[in-house]
C-alpha cells in the first residue's frame, strides 16, 4: 500500500518532522490530534479547535456506533459533514472502548461481543465490521485496524496471545479495507513491554503492509518510565518511511519524550479533560485554577497565544469561573489547553528542523514540575 504521501523534511537523532498529505489537507508532524469522542471535541466548536492549529481530529468508533449510530451518521452525510469539520479525521477501531467501557465483553477469534455502557444492548464488533463503520459509514480519512487491548501489567502469555490475535485481525482488517485512494489504513503494534513480542508484532505488520503504523498497548498502567523504555526500541521496529502513531498519549512530558524517540502522531483526552476540572497546562507544568493564589492574579495564561482563551482572560477571572462552576471556565481552559498542546508540537517541529531537539527536550524537562502537576497550595 502506498499510503498518503509522507515527506520527512528533517531529522534530529531519532526525532522527525514532516508532512502527511491527505486529500482533506496536510498534517504537520509531529502532530497532536484532539479527541472528538462523540463527534465533538468536548466544550469547543470546530472553529475554536481549528484556531488552536490542529490539522486533524480523532473520532471514536465505539461511541458513534452506539449513538447516534454509524448508519445515521452516513445518512446525514458522513462524520465530516455531521460535525462540520472539513480537515482530516482519524477514527480508532472501537476495540479500546469495548474492553474498557462496555459492561460485558467477550473476545473470540471471530469477533468481540459486548453490552453497551449506555443501555445494556448487545453488539458485536469484528475486524470487518470495524472497517465498514470507519471507512464506509463514518467516512474517516485514517482508519485503524481492530486490535485486542491488554492492560498492564499482563503475563507474557496474555500479552503474546493478544499480540498475535491483533496481527491476525490486522490481516482481516486489511482484507476488508481493500485498496482505497482517499483513505488510509494503519496497523497497530502490540506486545506489552517485551522487546521480542514488539519485534514479532512489527514483523507481522510489515508483512501485511499498512499505510501507517501505530504503537498500541502503552499508557495502560505501565507508568512513564516503562513507557519510555519501550519507546527506546518500538518506533525503530516500524517502517521509517511511514507515520508512527502513539495511541492515547498523553501528558506534555510524554509527548516530548516520544517525539525525541521518533514518534510522529498522538491523541489524548487530557487537554479537554484537564480543562473541565480547572487545570491549565503551561511551560512550567500544570496549574490548578481552583487555588486561592490565583484569586487576584490579573495576568493571562499566555499573553503570546493566538487564541483568546489564553491571551484575553486573567487567571483571576478563570479562578472565579472554576470556583463558581460556570461552564465558560471549562470552555476557556479546554481551549487554552488544546492551544498549548498545539504550540508544543509546533515548537518541537521547529526544534527538529533546526537540529536542536535535544536542547529543547532538556530545557522542557527542566521547566516541568517533577510530577507534571501543580504543587501550589
Amino acid at each position: 500500500m502506498a499510503g498518503f504521501p509522507f515527506t520527512i523534511a528533517a531529522t534530529d537523532g531519532k526525532a522527525r518532522t514532516g508532512v502527511l498529505a491527505t486529500p482533506r489537507g496536510d498534517i504537520r508532524t509531529p502532530a497532536f490530534m484532539p479527541v472528538g469522542t462523540a463527534g465533538t471535541v468536548k466544550a469547543l466548536t470546530v472553529e475554536q479547535v481549528a484556531a488552536t492549529g490542529a490539522d486533524i481530529l480523532l473520532g471514536n468508533t465505539y461511541h458513534l456506533m452506539l449513538r447516534p449510530t454509524a448508519e445515521r451518521v452516513q445518512r446525514l452525510g458522513g462524520l465530516h459533514r455531521f460535525m462540520r469539520w472539513d480537515k482530516p479525521i482519524l477514527t480508532d477501531s472501537g476495540g479500546f472502548q469495548v474492553m474498557s467501557l462496555s459492561k460485558i465483553a467477550k473476545v473470540t477469534e471471530d469477533t468481540v461481543t459486548f453490552q453497551s455502557h449506555i443501555d445494556g444492548s448487545r453488539h458485536s464488533l469484528s475486524p470487518e465490521r470495524s472497517m465498514e463503520i470507519q471507512a464506509d459509514l463514518l467516512g474517516s480519512d485514517i482508519v485503524m485496524q481492530l486490535d485486542e487491548l491488554v492492560a498492564l501489567p499482563a503475563t507474557p502469555q496474555r500479552a503474546a496471545d493478544a499480540m498475535r490475535r491483533s496481527a491476525r485481525w490486522g490481516q482481516r482488517s486489511k482484507n476488508a479495507f481493500g485498496e482505497r485512494d482517499r483513505q488510509n489504513l494503519f496497523g497497530i503494534q502490540q506486545g506489552g513491554l517485551d522487546h521480542a513480542l514488539r519485534q514479532e508484532s512489527a514483523d507481522r505488520l510489515r508483512e501485511i503492509g499498512f499505510d501507517g503504523y501505530a504503537i498500541g498497548g502503552l499508557a495502560v498502567g505501565e507508568g512513564h518510565q516503562a513507557m519510555c523504555e519501550v519507546l527506546d526500541f518500538a518506533p525503530g521496529m516500524l517502517p521509517a518511511d511511514r507515520p508512527r502513531y502513539l495511541m492515547g498519549v498523553g501528558k506534555p512530558i510524554d509527548l516530548v519524550e516520544a517525539v525525541y524517540r521518533g514518534v510522529d502522531m498522538f491523541d489524548c483526552v487530557l487537554p479537554t479533560r484537564s480543562g473541565r476540572h480547572g487545570q491549565a497546562w503551561t511551560w512550567e507544568g500544570a496549574i490548578n485554577l481552583k487555588n486561592a493564589r490565583f484569586a487576584e492574579d490579573d495576568s493571562p495564561l499566555d499573553f503570546t497565544s493566538a487564541v483568546s482563551a489564553s491571551r484575553d482572560y486573567s487567571k483571576a477571572y478563570l479562578h472565579h469561573l472554576v470556583k463558581s462552576q460556570e461552564i465558560l471556565g471549562q470552555v476557556l481552559l479546554s481551549w487554552h489547553n488544546l492551544a498549548f498542546f498545539q504550540v508544543l508540537m509546533s515548537e518541537m517541529r521547529a526544534a527538529i528542523a533546526a537540529g536542536t531537539m535535544t536542547a529543547f527536550r532538556d530545557a522542557f524537562l527542566a521547566r516541568q514540575r517533577p510530577s507534571g502537576r501543580d504543587t501550589s497550595a
